[in-house]
């Protein structure tokens, strides 16, 4: 239930106000809205820090880590086949835990690229109990549906990779993923449609989600460009995540990958962007005349081994930037306030030049995803009309060591805070954590589900599990053979 109205005091206030950093803040909640933000005339206050919710503008919504079925230490295109090894449980369940991670980790408002679907009925029934998830544990959630039509297993033909593997691995292979046919352009462009009729709701935007230029055929991202022009619907697509890719894209695209994406239309307001981590500044000057957002995902690309993304470029061409954790921050958890340290530190500079000023990836934390994931271009800041979107943390802890009265809490922020220091998380005026606990759903309860269900289904994966060893080994020739020059 969202508390009609409420009175915050804090000692910090962290509120992209014209008054940006303050002390001793009165914060007034009535009906999910901030109505003013003022000082306390001296009265005494909490030791809180408040600053906007964080945004997870990308994600996928796992239930379970990958490092849980072997995935640590994979290069992204062989990681990629472990999650074939996760059963197929409950979609309500799984959603409850992961949109409860990310809230637990300071995340209000989340990304989710649904790639691998349950599968126990049809997608916008699923969906639609996805969506139910959602409002219970009630973060603001954008949901891209996953769409793909060529390349299963590897960029370009099958048959060298298949033909280097054991018979009894490659039949495995073969049966795993490549014996469905996809689905024909316009269709996979109506269940999108479909999706967002069973679906769709004001903090649950259904988008269309191409997986990546390298497994979307031509037609499919015309499709799908023409469909978001005509629509207004947004678009979400990974692109240029490994070296690999850029590899494949200059390759089949001598004109140039991401002026192919513009020439069809596909790049606007309405893109987002993930990982970007080997593009050229040709082409990022060309994303941000464009406007599409890009989120940087600093831990799941080292983890994958795909590289360090130029976000001081990116921020220095004008690109919208946005944090995304992909189900892989730095300690295989969700803690968004420990990623964007990451991040930070990553980019801030060497010696006296700054790349990447802590204001500007606060920015991209708390205000730039929002419109990539919700469609609304609002929140971000605390201020009078602005959502309720609030993280409240424990300044007391955060400041355990007080030596001085005069430190600027952005410092301690960027410095220190995790999500331990997490005392409350509010979206829209309702409170969906308080003191390490998801208060809208049993969330211990969940979790405990879905490991059994997924402990019950994993011998059917066995087979497969024996298989993705040899597998590695002949994608890790094929890539480097074909697309290895850096």
């Amino acid at each position: 239930m969202i508390d009609k109205t409420r009175t915050i005091t804090c000692e910090h206030l962290i509120g992209f106000s014209p008054d940006a950093t303050a002390r001793a803040r009165r914060i007034e909640i009535a009906d999910g809205v901030v109505m003013s933000v003022g000082g306390t005339s001296g009265g005494p206050v909490d030791r809180l820090l408040a600053l906007p919710v964080l945004v997870n503008a990308h994600d996928h919504g796992r239930a379970v880590r990958t490092s849980s079925v072997g995935a640590f230490g994979k290069p992204l295109e062989s990681w990629l086949h472990y999650g074939a090894l996760f059963p197929s449980v409950d979609p309500y369940l799984a959603s409850v835990v992961a949109l409860s991670n990310s809230a637990l980790g300071g995340a209000g408002v989340v990304m989710m690229h649904y790639t691998r679907a349950q599968g126990f009925t049809d997608l916008p029934t699923e969906v639609a109990e996805v969506a139910r998830a959602a409002r219970d544990v009630g973060v603001r959630t954008g949901f891209a549906v996953s769409m793909r039509d060529r390349n299963p297993l590897v960029y370009g033909a099958s048959e060298p990779v298949l033909s280097a593997l054991p018979a009894a691995a490659r039949a495995e292979i073969e049966g795993r993923f490549l014996s469905r046919s996809p689905l024909q352009p316009k269709d996979q462009i109506a269940l999108v449609d479909a999706v967002a009729e069973a679906a769709a709701g004001p903090d649950f935007n259904v988008q269309y989600g191409p997986n990546g230029v390298q497994w979307c055929s031509n037609a499919l991202l015309e499709g799908i460009a023409e469909a978001s022009q005509r629509t207004g619907r947004r678009v979400h697509m990974h692109l240029l995540e490994t070296r690999y890719q850029r590899a494949w894209l200059d390759a089949n695209y001598p004109d140039g990958g991401v002026r192919f994406l513009d020439k069809i239309g596909l790049l606007s307001p309405r893109l987002t962007l993930a990982h970007c981590v080997w593009a050229r500044p040709d082409e990022l000057e060309l994303l941000a005349e464009r406007g599409v957002t890009i989120v940087t995902n600093s831990s799941s690309n080292l983890h994958l081994r795909s590289g360090v993304a130029p976000a001081g470029k990116m921020l220095g061409c004008g690109c919208r930037l946005a944090l995304g954790i992909d189900g892989r921050a730095l300690d295989d958890d969700d803690d968004a306030l420990r990623e964007m340290r990451l991040t930070h530190l990553l980019h801030a500079g060497t010696g006296f030049t700054t790349a990447a000023s802590q204001a500007q990836i606060l920015q991209s934390a708390v205000g730039l995803g929002r419109l990539s994931v919700t469609n609304r271009d609002d929140g971000g800041a605390i201020v009078h009309g602005a959502p309720a979107d609030l993280l409240l943390l424990d300044w007391a802890a955060l400041e355990d060591d007080r030596l001085r009265d005069d430190l600027d809490p952005v410092d301690l922020l960027f410095s220190r805070a995790t999500s331990r220091h997490i005392a409350e998380v509010i979206v829209a005026g309702r409170t969906i954590v308080r003191d390490r606990q998801v208060l809208g759903v049993d969330l211990p309860a969940a979790r405990a589900e879905v490991l059994s269900q997924m402990r019950a289904g994993m011998p059917a994966g066995a087979s497969l599990a024996t298989a993705l060893p040899a597998l590695d080994q002949a994608i890790a020739v094929h890539m480097e053979r074909e697309f290895g020059c850096s």
